[in-house]
């Protein structure tokens, strides 16, 4: 794709800078591993704890958990992947989302991609990743379709080899952030079936098949993005002031640690920040540590 044809990525304003951030979920100890000028969002953090993987103008780098110098990831002739992406168990491979609305996997180390997602003749059907299966066989994302000028989503689930499409939810409200839980019995995501108002998005759980939904937060703030250590023990998400709609950029936002089946909250950080802190589950594999982006502005 040439320079002219790319899509106008979201750019930082002037004087702001985007913060890597290694964070310890007990003690809310943080510390910057790497500060740059250019928008940075949604680290993942290797399953061997080596490295943090983040996106940049459409591409996905590599960091070491010490700093230094990002470095490309080939993902051949896909080049506009958004902030949505997960490695694999094993740490192998990377799935993420594309600008042209679908899903694809690639080798951590590089390579030409294969497409996982389906077309859907006659509709606008678009694909958001956010979660692998324990077991690496199944991913968890949001489909999106305009329908009468107003985003209809619902949470799927869609074979990671690829293969048919489920959806978990029935489309009367808005919903993301879908992730399974270490054991692979539920998917977490946020949702507004309990709003109070449009955009108050809390926190939920539900059966692997869609089943037995429970609402795990239940206060005024805007909450999205649940992420489950690897053990278990902790939960990690992104709260937004009261009012606000979707998961915009720059908010004075908190990223919160709380039990896995709701309750005591606990908040571990505050600070300038939004699309791109968190967006897809960023634990190191010792379950202390996670990594977010901050974006301060001097």
């Amino acid at each position: 794709m040439t320079e002219s044809s790319k899509p106008a990525w979201r750019m930082l304003q002037a004087g702001q800078t985007s913060e890597l951030v290694v964070a310890n979920a007990q003690t809310g100890a943080n510390e910057v591993i790497y500060s740059t000028p250019d928008l940075i969002e949604a680290p993942n953090w290797t399953p061997d704890g080596q490295w943090l993987v983040f996106n940049q103008e459409g591409r996905l780098f590599r960091l070491s958990t010490h700093g230094g110098v990002p470095e490309l990831i080939d993902t051949g002739s896909i080049d506009r992947l958004n902030n949505d992406h997960v490695l694999s168990p094993d740490g192998e491979t990377v799935f993420v989302s594309n600008g042209d609305g679908h899903l694809y996997r690639v080798a951590i180390d590089g390579g030409e991609p294969a497409r996982v997602s389906n077309d859907h003749p006659g509709r606008a059907y678009r694909y958001y990743l956010h979660g692998v299966s324990p077991d690496g066989k199944e991913l968890a994302y949001v489909g999106l379709e305009m329908m009468d000028g107003k985003p209809v989503t619902w949470i799927c689930t869609i074979p990671a080899a690829g293969g048919k499409d489920k959806m978990l939810t029935d489309g009367a409200c808005p919903v993301d952030g879908p992730e399974y839980s270490p054991d692979g019995e539920w998917i977490y995501f946020n949702s507004e079936a309990a709003a109070s108002q449009p955009g108050h998005a809390q926190l939920f759980r539900m059966s692997r098949d869609g089943s037995g939904t429970q609402q795990l937060t239940f206060d005024d703030r805007v909450n999205w993005f649940p992420h489950l250590s690897p053990d278990g023990s902790r939960l990690v998400y992104i709260s937004y002031p009261a009012g606000t709609i979707g998961h915009p950029a720059d908010k004075q936002v908190i990223i919160r640690s709380m039990d896995p089946n709701g309750g005591g909250p606990a908040d571990l950080d505050s600070f300038n920040g939004g699309q791109g802190t968190i967006n897809v589950n960023s634990w190191a594999p010792d379950s202390f540590h996670f990594a977010y982006v901050r974006y301060p502005q001097a």
